[in-house]
């Protein structure tokens, strides 16, 4: 038994080094597309594996909103809720066994003296129950005991405190001229790196940080809320009362004899804690996660790249059988049975498949360190162990060669020996092999014009996505942050003219929403003899419009000149009366026309609606649209343009938007920093250009996209290699037939024409599939963007013109060697 395996591995080898071009196309080819199925692998596996290891995290279910029939009746779904809705779900789910509320904010703590920004988590105190950490120091029952107590991880324990045992040490934090010491209580070990909230140091949420009225609101969404359930209890039936527990708890506004909820086009969910990270919602803890679409996408993309290396694979497989038919019948005639020949033929599929797949762990090696510096992401990389890629490997390999090999196997050991020994000759082909062959370089056409006009589509979209009207001029905007700190409140107004008066500098305005900042705000808006809505609500400073040179349709902005503009009395509770009273003054934007019921933006100008943002009053509080500005998109293109209303206040405005013009932005961005350093010097200067704000938000998809189109493109050398050496052999096989064309009087030319339009039918079969399927997929893609490109058919016919001219250079530099031999040279071939 040995022996006869000794003498299949023998011949296999000898096979292989017989024809070293053949191997080499077929090794590397297969070795690549091995080699980019494993890394994406890699890559899907790793975005799987976020929150798996939580203890019973899938009895962990976090609470999300989506904000449904926005504009074009689109929906949004973020993982940010009210803080009511935590209290709310306790009460009346009987389910739930614990609940806490989730607030990342940042503190002004003394880190060896001087003031540094601290990434802080506020937690409710039952955190620990919901999400059970190892603790290294302290315990769970008392690790958040009061609101000085501080659990920090092990690594930000080394940093702050040189050690892991930090119990007992304190972190010194400014708040306004005061520093708080926080007590450290606990030391719990690093979250995994594959988790959607990478929070280092924790907090008790109290109370007193929320604003007045902010602990019954649900239109102010700050936070996340998570809650841990029985286990085995079913969340279908659950998420099916969701609708009817947000119209019984959330509180109601009289209007026009109505009773409307605030987040009236709200929807809420409960999204267990594995299956968060990929829920396509926006807004994380640690920012956006993945989708299901990417992970899908990317999917599709590596089972086409092993397609198409295998279809090289069987292609060149059979086309090599088919020259061995000579020894086949020999073999035969000697007394090897069918079986024989056929364990033969598989064990060389499998010894060429054996090398690709050593090659290709090669090139994952040297490939993975740069995917993870592209992606940002630490994509792991384990042979042996739960995550190890050995098995996975090894099952491809078998795959692989069993796939390549079978057909050569059953349908190229059929050749009859009489017929081949009769007829002398040294190659045959078995019925249909051809037609399969064909079939097969259609499929790889078809898949390669598919992923070329892909990508050509990304990469529009992309630029598109770059390029596109964000809604005002984003360009010459610095976003300065931290505004709302208690050190930096009694501050604002010196800052304002301290920076103000920045050389360079044109113009400075508060606003609570800037390019790429996490605040949302909505409410319910309220019109006579229209159904209830909601809209977006901002507060905006004086000067905003102008300083974000957003552009008005209609009407004017918000003046100081105008006292029913200013509505800063909202946020004191005895005041809020007379506000509503005298009335208040809005700026929308062209989203909200729709809902206002108007036409034009010029239509707007006057109407009086209804907006729940007083918070002290049963009915909505009445505000006069003032004026109509185009809709500024702060946020992702894939996210739809919010319907939005701003009002003037001075309190709670969390950036300083600075408007400047000068040839060296950095020396702004200095001098800015210096000033800011002069009015509040224990306060960390943070701020960027909203250009860079604008490129973190897109520096996911860019990253993501260029990606695909690499491996798009990778699938696509991978059908060359393959192409090349089935045009080779097919050049080899029609020798004879080539001279005595020639004799007949056929030009090299002809030759030449001849051969390149056996290889031109499949590519124009292979675009009638491949783009109606194309179409359909990127379609289906660029419908997860708000504002996307027009799809047209040009990238499908460029990249079937690519794809045909790929195969005219392919197989015109064969088709050329062989039709300028000589005739005689030709005839002599067999």
């Amino acid at each position: 038994m040995s022996a006869m395996w000794r003498n299949y591995l023998t011949t296999g080898a000898r096979a292989l080094l017989k024809n070293r071009t053949y191997a080499v196309i077929t090794v590397f080819g297969l070795a690549l597309g091995l080699a980019a199925a494993m890394l994406i692998m890699l890559f899907v596996r790793d975005q799987l594996s976020y929150d798996r290891a939580v203890p019973s995290g899938s009895d962990v279910y976090q609470l999300q909103e989506t904000f449904v029939a926005l504009r074009n009746g689109e929906d949004a779904t973020q993982q940010s809720t009210p803080y009511a809705t935590g209290p709310a779900m306790v009460k009346d789910f009987p389910q739930v066994v614990a609940a806490t509320y989730l607030q990342n904010t940042s503190m002004i703590a003394l880190e060896r003296g001087q003031p540094l920004r601290t990434e802080v988590s506020l937690v409710g105190p039952a955190y620990f129950t919901v999400f059970p950490q190892r603790f290294l120091r302290g315990e769970a029952a008392t690790a958040l005991r009061d609101a000085n107590s501080l659990v920090v991880d092990a690594t930000r324990a080394k940093t702050l405190f040189g050690t892991t045992d930090a119990v007992g040490r304190t972190l010194t934090v400014l708040k306004r001229d005061q520093q708080i010491s926080y007590r450290v209580t606990a030391v719990v070990a690093d979250a995994p790196r594959n988790s959607h909230n990478q929070a280092s140091i924790f907090a008790l949420f109290t109370a007193d940080r929320l604003s007045p009225g902010e602990d019954a609101n649900w239109g102010w969404t700050n936070g996340y809320n998570y809650v841990r359930l029985r286990p085995g209890t079913d969340i279908a039936p659950i998420n099916a009362q969701m609708q009817a527990w947000a119209d019984r708890n959330a509180p109601k506004e009289t209007v026009d004899g109505k009773l409307v909820r605030q987040a009236e086009n709200a929807k809420f969910r409960l999204i267990a804690l594995p299956d968060i990270h990929l829920s396509g919602a926006c807004c994380g803890p640690a920012g956006n996660g993945m989708s299901w679409t990417t992970i899908t996408t990317f999917s599709i993309l590596a089972v086409l790249i092993l397609f198409m290396a295998c279809v090289n694979f069987t292609n060149l497989a059979t086309a090599r059988a088919s020259q061995r038919a000579r020894e086949v019948a020999l073999r035969k005639v000697l007394g090897a049975s069918r079986r024989q020949l056929v364990t033969q033929f598989l064990v060389e599929s499998l010894i060429v498949a054996t090398m690709a797949t050593v090659v290709g762990l090669g090139l994952v090696e040297l490939g993975l360190p740069w995917l993870r510096q592209f992606l940002d992401a630490g994509i792991p990389l384990h042979y042996v162990g739960a995550d190890g890629i050995l098995w996975p490997a090894i099952g491809l390999t078998l795959l692989v060669g069993l796939v390549g090999g079978l057909y050569p196997a059953f349908y190229l050991t059929r050749f009859q020996p009489a017929q081949v020994l009769k007829a002398n000759r040294s190659a045959a082909d078995t019925p249909g092999s051809g037609r399969l062959r064909n079939a097969l370089v259609v499929c790889q056409f078809a898949i390669s014009i598919g992923l070329i006009a892909a990508t050509a589509i990304v990469f529009a979209q992309m630029r598109h996505t770059v390029s596109a009207d964000p809604g005002f001029r984003r360009e010459g905007i610095i976003q300065v942050a931290n505004m709302t700190r208690a050190q930096v409140t009694p501050s604002i107004a010196a800052l304002e003219q301290e920076i103000g008066r920045v050389k360079g500098v044109e113009q400075v305005a508060l606003t609570s929403i800037a390019m790429n900042t996490p605040m949302r705000s909505s409410t319910s808006l309220v019109q006579p003899g229209r159904p209830a809505d909601s809209i977006g609500v901002y507060r905006v400073g004086y000067g905003f419009f102008e300083t974000m040179g957003m552009r008005l349709l209609a009407g004017r902005t918000l003046s100081r000149s105008r006292a029913l503009d200013d509505a800063t009395m909202i946020d004191d509770p005895e005041a809020s009366q007379r506000l509503f009273e005298r009335g208040m003054t809005i700026v929308v934007t062209a989203s909200a026309l729709p809902k206002l019921g108007v036409a034009s933006p010029a239509a707007a100008i006057g109407k009086t609606v209804g907006l729940g943002i007083s918070g002290f009053n049963d009915i909505a509080q009445p505000a006069t649209i003032v004026g109509v500005v185009a809709d500024p998109r702060f946020r992702g293109v894939r996210e739809p343009l919010d319907a939005t209303a701003f009002y003037h206040t001075d309190a709670n405005l969390s950036f300083l938007t600075v408007r400047f013009a000068d040839p060296d932005p950095a020396a702004v961005m200095t001098r800015v920093g210096l000033a800011w350093k002069r009015v509040v010097p224990n306060v960390p200067f943070e701020a960027q250009f909203a250009d860079d704000a604008a490129a973190e938000l897109y520096q996911a998809d860019q990253a993501l996209g260029t990606m695909f189109a690499g491996f798009a493109l990778l699938a696509v050398l991978i059908g060359c290699l393959g192409l090349f050496g089935l045009a080779a052999f097919t050049a080899e096989r029609r020798t004879k037939e080539i001279g005595i064309r020639k004799v007949l009087g056929a030009r090299t030319r002809d030759i030449v024409r001849l051969l390149v339009w056996q290889f031109s039918k499949p590519v124009l079969i292979a675009n009638i599939i491949a783009w109606p399927l194309g179409y359909w997929a990127m379609r289906n893609w660029l419908n997860g963007f708000d504002d996307r490109i027009a799809l047209t058919p040009l990238p499908f016919i460029l990249a079937g013109a690519l794809a045909l001219v790929i195969a005219i250079v392919t197989v015109a530099g064969h088709a050329t060697r062989v039709a300028r031999a000589k005739p005689i040279t030709a005839l002599r071939y067999e």
